[in-house]
């Protein structure tokens, strides 16, 4: 929407973002097909390092039906441009014309008689500059430069070479700023979601690992009780020895009751193929 990117263009200008208030505000001025902001994107040029592109601009625009208060910025622009190329005086004649009238009070006249003045000063013309100063901080009922300030500096000698206090382009940008307000509040509340939903999938991922880990363990233990179990599987054999021995202890017991006396335990080695080997018998007659 072309609202949205001429609020994200405006403020990135104003903070210094040049790069990225340049592509906003030429895709705003192909959407709309208007300059309305064409001082603000040929001074993010000259920003950039462009004062070729942006005296390109200037030239475009001449003779178009741009508002009054953007023609003095695209001229305020342009001389700055002009300065930065070194064309000290091409910068000053410039921004002479009827709006350079010392009685005249318009919107702009207070950026333009500071522009003038600035450019003046970096052309070693300071008499004038701090006249010009002076102009500027009449007409500036709302502070919106430091002539005042400059104008005393030069008048002290204390102002350096180059000391050139740059002017950005005036936007009525009030109402798209707010815009670009309510949209970062917006995308601040989409981050703090993401982040939550991050953090809670953190959590969950966090959980299965540790009952991955503590199935793992359990898996461990039952493997170690196996182990451990492992020789219980003789237990059976010596159960059996045991069930044996009381059998023969239990027939015994019966043979007493009966009178007669109790069976030797059986061996290999004591029974023979002879009647007469047999324990407690009698041979035959011959």
């Amino acid at each position: 929407m072309p609202i949205v990117r001429e609020a994200l263009g405006l403020v990135s200008y104003h903070a210094g973002n040049w790069a990225e208030a340049l592509s906003e505000l030429r895709a705003v001025r192909r959407m709309t097909r208007t300059d309305n902001h064409i001082a603000v994107i040929a001074d993010a040029e000259r920003a950039l390092g462009r004062p070729e592109r942006a005296l390109d601009l200037a030239k475009e625009a001449r003779g178009s039906d741009l508002p009054r208060d953007v023609e003095i910025e695209l001229r305020i622009v342009a001389a700055g441009a002009r300065r930065d190329m070194g064309q000290l005086d091409a910068a000053v004649v410039s921004l002479q014309g009827s709006d350079l009238d010392p009685a005249k009070r318009d919107p702009w006249s207070a950026r333009l008689f500071y522009a003038y003045a600035d450019n003046l000063a970096a052309a070693g013309r300071e008499e004038e500059a701090i006249r010009w100063f002076l102009t500027a901080a009449e007409a500036d009922d709302e502070d919106e430069t430091d002539a005042a300030d400059r104008a005393a500096r030069l008048t002290a000698g204390e102002e350096p070479e180059d000391d050139a206090a740059e002017l950005e382009v005036d936007e009525p940008a009030d109402e798209a700023l707010d815009e670009n307000d309510e949209l970062e509040d917006d995308t601040a509340d989409l981050d703090d979601e993401a982040e939550d939903d991050t953090v809670e999938l953190d959590d969950d991922e966090a959980a299965d690992e540790a009952l991955d880990d503590n199935e793992a363990d359990e898996l461990e233990d039952d493997t170690v009780d196996l182990d451990h179990d492992g020789p219980a599987d003789e237990e059976p054999e010596n159960a059996a020895d045991e069930l044996e021995g009381d059998a023969d202890e239990i027939a015994d017991d019966a043979d007493e009751a009966a009178g007669e006396e109790p069976r030797a335990p059986e061996s290999d080695d004591a029974v023979g193929d002879n009647p007469d080997d047999q324990p407690g018998g009698k041979a035959k007659d011959d």
